[in-house]
Parts: C-alpha cells; structure tokens; sequence
C-alpha cells in the first residue's frame, strides 16, 4: 500500500481528496492508498445526508466565520480543527474477503485501527458503537464509509490536542448517538488522545503496510472536485 501526507491548502481540497482517490481507484488508474491531512482552521463537516439545521449550529458558525461542509460519505457531523488528525483509506472490495460487505469492512479495518492506537498510546483502546475509537467511555475518533463497486473508501478523524469546547459551541446534541454515549454531553462525550500527529501517522502506516510514498495523485481531479462540487453552497446546502 502507498501513503500520501501532503494536505492541501483549503477545507473543500482536502475533502475532494478523498473522493477523488476512490475514484481514481475506481477507474483503475490507482491502487490502494492511506492518506492524511490535518485541519488549518476550524470548520464544520456533515456527513452526507445530514441536515444542517438539526445537526450544525449555524449561527454560531456564521458568528465566528466558520465555514461548513458536507463530505461524501455518511456519519455524523465533525468539527474540524487544529489539533485534529484525518486519514482515509482506500481498499480494494474483495468478494470473499473482510471488505466483501460494509459490516465485514468496519469490523476488519476498526480492528486493525485500533491496534495501532492502543500500540502508539500504551493503553486500551475499544471499538464503540459501530465506527468509534474510544479510551473508556470517551470517544476520540468517528469514522465513516463509501463503496464503489471495486474500491471502498474509509475515513475518520482523530481528537488529539483539538479545542474541544468549539464542538460544544458549533454543534448541538446530534440527532442520532450510540448507546455508549449515554446522552452525555460533547465535553462530557469526547477526549483528546494527547500524542503526537506523527506517532499516529507512523503506527497507522506500519499496521497498513503503507510504506512507499504515493508521487502520482490525482491532483487534477481534486482540483476539479473541489472546484465545481466541495466549494459550492448547493453540494455544502443540499440538506
């Protein structure tokens, strides 16, 4: 597996990045890939179908010029901050194999992602829910999924030295939260994991194999996408 760590200067190409690799992927020209980006300044992400109305609190953003976006996959909704660590996987959908179905793939790819975080950090680390790393009861990392027919996407990011008090400002309660949660509020719900982004990106590329440097991305692709899709108000607004 090849890695990219190279984040791109804006919100909307850093997210395009993502689609754009599974499709790259998907059309055969790449193969499978982990790649990760940190945040330069605060923003809002939903998932896919969420609506921004219940899931954002919007004039908060609009008070602090925070802007808000919308990803490709599904999930919940995501400050994203400094301090914060994303990563995407792109996997080759094997038939017989972990990532023959959605439920086989979070199970397979959580796993493996959790070992790496309990390797880096010298302590427990659980699978929540259904896609969340937690130390305990307390929550550090959502992630989410996209299939294509050929290739899957799998992408989260973690809390690590983030300002957690912008996700008690930005976002009201979600409309939809795991059992474990327990209607606990965000500050009460979440943990920086308090390590280093690049002992996280170190133990994560050596759990995946991704050890020789993706040089053939995709760039105008991502250019494209967050051109004419990721910066638009009808792709961020739909919901």
């Amino acid at each position: 597996m090849k890695f990219l760590d190279s984040p791109l200067p804006t919100p909307a190409e850093n997210l395009a990045a993502d689609e754009a690799l599974l499709d790259w992927c998907e059309a055969g020209a790449g193969a499978e890939c982990l790649w990760f980006w940190e945040p330069r300044e605060p923003f809002v992400v939903v998932g896919y179908a969420n609506k921004i109305a219940g899931e954002v609190n919007a004039a908060a953003c609009r008070q602090r010029s925070t802007p808000i976006f919308r990803r490709c996959s599904g999930g919940g909704t995501v400050v994203q901050m400094p301090g914060g660590l994303n990563y995407a996987l792109v996997l080759k959908i094997t038939p017989d194999g972990p990532t023959q179905n959605i439920t086989r793939a979070n199970q397979f790819i959580m796993e493996r992602n959790r070992r790496a975080l309990a390797a880096v950090t010298g302590r427990p680390v659980t699978v929540r829910g259904h896609t969340d790393l937690a130390m305990g009861d307390k929550k550090f990392a959502g992630n989410s999924q996209r299939r294509r027919r050929d290739f899957l996407l799998f992408h989260g990011t973690l809390l690590l030295n983030g300002d957690l008090d912008l996700i008690r400002e930005l976002l009201p309660m979600p409309s939809l939260e795991p059992d474990y949660r327990g209607k606990r509020s965000h500050l009460d719900f979440v943990m920086n994991l308090q390590v280093s982004a690049e002992s996280v990106k170190a133990a994560l590329r050596q759990e995946w194999n991704a050890q020789e440097p993706l040089t053939n991305p995709p760039w105008e692709q991502i250019t494209a996408l967050a051109q004419g899709k990721y910066s638009t108000d009808a792709w961020n607004y739909k919901f």
